[in-house]
């Protein structure tokens, strides 16, 4: 049983007759599945979720039944979806008010789920606060306001976690161990596709909306940024908002990629092909069997004369392998509170998440150039900047430390 907690009026509402405080108000390293469970003497993180939208009421759940966690607040601007929230978590005092959650000195983490413009000011405002980030993806609205999250956080020697979920996800760290260890070979392309019949967004474009999940895989996959993005983009249902584009990436190493995402689909996919020289790969996120690995290939054979070139055709078995069916997001919100508690660098962390962002611009400046092939810009400042967060408790840095999950 967890813990309950007295309920707490909305708005600052007044209990036994006397009106409450404003803080009384508020109220390639290991596998993600090898995260840390909290030790029976360490206390569970105070988190506070600010945005309940289309994805928060996930972010509450998780957080609810995450042992390493302890919901402290849940705040929105709409009274009606706190009090619809209300009704299944009561024990979790909810505020309109986010200057509540900042004021409040129990709580040791924010999670931000709100529209992507206003990323930057809530996270900066909670830093400065003194609590520690997690912001759903993308990091920021831009590359500068992500840069200075991470110099903030940085200052303050505070977490900040962008929130790529799919980095979390079973099949996605498999396919990521495959590639690590060379059993594919070397990576000759990779093909993404993650279309639907929506949900359109009034305030970003599709590339905003959808590329970060496959931007932030690609990202991890390949550990790498690609050098040069051209983009193709059409605006079919709302003016000036494009809900269907298309990308492709090139890499240093050599790969190439292309991203198709649309709101304006029959139905929802969301299928990768990964093409290396020894072996293929199609991850199927919608699929029973998600990751479906095949030895096939083609080799080129020497030629018995000159200019003459023999291809051998390579179809093997095709292996579907078992899968771990742990919650993405669960093992995210662990990673982020082993973060906070130990030190070690979640799988998502913040320069991930800015790298992710820089390929959304490039897209967007390929857009605005007519489809444009361009060169991804870097920031040499990052290498001046100390992001990893360094926990007070000494202790419990070097308890941790084994389990430090680096990307």
């Amino acid at each position: 049983m967890r813990r309950q907690t007295e309920p707490r009026p909305l708005n600052g509402g007044v209990q036994n007759g006397t009106r409450p405080s404003a803080a009384s108000r508020i109220a390639v390293g290991p596998r993600i599945s090898m995260l840390p469970t909290r030790s029976r003497t360490q206390r569970p993180v105070r988190i506070a979720i600010v945005g309940i939208g289309y994805w928060g009421p996930n972010l509450v759940r998780n957080l609810y039944e995450l042992p390493e966690a302890e919901p402290a607040w849940i705040c929105d601007v709409r009274l009606e979806a706190l009090e619809a929230l209300g009704k299944r978590y009561p024990a979790i005092p909810a505020t309109t008010r986010f200057s509540d959650v900042l004021e409040d000195p129990t709580v040791e983490a924010v999670v931000i789920a709100t529209p992507i413009s206003t990323h930057s000011e809530l996270a900066a405002a909670a830093l400065r606060a003194d609590k520690h980030v997690f912001v759903e993806k993308p990091l920021a609205a831009s590359s500068q306001e992500g840069l200075k999250l991470i110099r903030l956080a940085s200052r303050r020697n505070l977490l900040l976690m962008p929130g790529h979920t799919f980095l979390y996800s079973p099949p996605v760290n498999m396919i990521r161990d495959m590639i690590a260890a060379e059993e594919l070979g070397e990576i000759y392309f990779i093909s993404m596709s993650r279309v639907n019949l929506g949900i359109h967004q009034s305030d970003v474009s599709v590339a905003w909306d959808l590329g970060p999940h496959d931007f932030s895989i690609l990202r991890y996959w390949l550990n790498e940024t690609p050098s040069h993005i051209s983009a193709l983009s059409r605006a079919c249902i709302m003016p000036d908002t494009p809900d269907v584009a298309f990308m492709n990436l090139e890499f240093p190493s050599g790969a190439i990629a292309h991203v198709e995402l649309s709101w304006l689909a029959p139905s929802k996919l969301r299928r990768t092909t990964i093409v290396g020289s020894r072996k293929m790969v199609v991850y199927d996120d919608m699929s029973n069997e998600p990751v479906r690995v095949f030895d096939s290939g083609v080799n080129l054979i020497a030629p018995e004369t000159f200019g003459e070139y023999m291809l051998s055709y390579r179809t093997g078995d095709i292996i579907s392998p078992n899968m771990d069916p742990s919650e993405p997001l669960l093992l995210e919100f662990a990673d982020f509170c082993a973060a906070i508690r130990t030190g070690s660098q979640p799988r998502s962390h913040a320069t991930l998440g800015l790298d992710v962002v820089r390929m959304i611009e490039a897209t967007d400046r390929s857009l605005a150039a007519q489809g444009s092939r361009l060169t991804v810009e870097h920031s040499a400042e990052l290498e001046t900047i100390s992001e990893p967060y360094t926990p007070a408790d000494a202790a419990g840095l070097a308890s941790g430390a084994q389990y430090a999950a680096k990307a």
